[in-house]
């Protein structure tokens, strides 16, 4: 990419090594560098791009892990906490795996890392970091969104102002839709259409994420089966609670709602958290493999944010293992990263299950992810969630395409 109309900025003690990088910039097109030898000079040239009226903003920051004055963490901690728009780059001596974990951090502060770079510093390692530059644009962030009692709540849900919306599951072998899972929303008379944060914590305060576990489940079904009357037979997946699913009453419910809409029970997977699998409650194993034997899906859900390893997940009859966008956004480009993604999708594999990477965000990752053999991918590159009578629209488009 042409990037002689960015800013850069180069961190580093050493002015060898400042004049080196410089250099390096030039030769690769750009017009415009800083060179700073600290980490307080550093931070006054980033926090300049907060600045309204400067031509100083800084676009690209190139830092050395260990600047005197204050180090490469410490800017990441101050940049996260005033919302810089700078994109950084860290580099440094240290191992590939300290540096991978400077990245986990500096997502942990909401800061966004082009990469890492382990000295010595070269135009091969530094061009295709540069190469996934885009413009990072910061808005005040909006407010939290309205906040609703759990009376409230409970008003919305009886006069079903919540309804599913569905994102499609794509199978990366084929490109065809596989699946649809569907997300929570309210469209609230006032306010419109409302995400989770809205009543989440309400309803989990009280005990009683089972009231919205049921309007989800009872709406999407019906949807289901309101897709196959128009010729899409698509399955759904369905989040929900363990309690949920562990409640004495739950298979009786199941049953019958799969009756009332006609809709075989291999047309459903239920996504549970992963920490369910560390739950040895016999009699939540067993509702988990009575309903694999009726022919429900499992999905375990956010996989690599739990404490679950290899026996845990072997003793659970999953059909599916999704894992955690964390690991998925920036696989592409980030090699200790493909690294772990490539881990949990071995896997999925050796336990013969299906895996389905969460949060694929760009085209690279659609590759990166189909050159591993991933089953399936969810994410924004594919479609943002969508009110039902959006879907049969969509699917047409994407067709035109596979």
């Amino acid at each position: 990419m042409d990037i002689a109309h960015l800013h850069f900025l180069v961190a580093q003690a050493d002015p060898a090594g400042r004049r080196a990088l410089a250099d390096m910039l030039g030769q690769l097109g750009a017009s415009r560098v800083t060179d700073v030898p600290d980490g307080p000079t550093a931070l006054q040239a980033l926090e300049s791009g907060l600045h309204p009226a400067a031509s100083l903003a800084i676009n690209v920051a190139i830092v050395d892990l260990e600047l005197p004055g204050m180090d490469a963490l410490d800017l990441i901690r101050h940049l996260g906490q005033h919302g810089a728009s700078a994109r950084l780059i860290v580099t440094g001596g240290q191992s590939a795996g300290l540096l991978f974990s400077v990245e986990t951090l500096a997502q942990a502060h909401g800061v966004d890392l082009l990469g890492t770079i382990a000295r010595p510093v070269t135009a091969a390692k530094l061009k295709p970091l540069l190469e996934h530059y885009t413009p990072l644009s910061r808005p005040a962030r909006p407010p939290g969104g309205p906040r609703f009692t759990f009376q409230e709540i409970g008003i919305g849900l009886q006069k079903r102002q919540f309804e599913p919306f569905f994102q499609p599951k794509i199978e990366l072998a084929t490109g065809q839709v596989k699946g649809l899972e569907a997300f929570a929303r309210w469209r609230h008379p006032e306010h419109g259409v409302l995400g989770p944060s809205s009543f989440i914590d309400a309803l989990e305060e009280q005990g009683r994420i089972d009231f919205l576990d049921w309007s989800m489940i009872e709406l999407s079904v019906e949807r289901c089966r309101w897709f196959a009357e128009r010729g899409i037979p698509v399955p759904i997946s369905l989040n929900t609670a363990p309690e949920t699913l562990a409640h004495p009453a739950f298979m009786r419910q199941i049953e019958a709602c799969l009756t009332r809409h006609q809709i075989l029970p291999d047309y459903v997977t239920f996504e549970i958290p992963e920490s369910s699998v560390l739950n040895t409650d016999p009699d939540f194993i067993e509702r988990l493999v009575r309903l694999r034997m009726m022919g429900f899906g499992l999905a375990i859900d956010d996989y690599g944010t739990g404490r679950s390893n290899l026996q845990l997940l072997a003793r659970i009859p999953f059909t599916e293992l999704k894992i955690d966008r964390s690991f998925v956004d920036g696989a592409s480009k980030r090699r200790p990263l493909g690294t772990v993604l490539k881990s949990c999708l071995g896997l999925a594999h050796s336990l013969d299950r299906m895996s389905v990477a969460v949060g694929v965000e760009t085209r690279q990752d659609w590759d990166f992810l189909q050159s591993l053999g991933c089953t399936y991918a969810q994410g924004y590159h594919i479609a943002n969630p969508m009110e039902a009578a959006a879907f049969p629209a969509w699917l047409a488009d994407w067709r035109q395409f596979f």
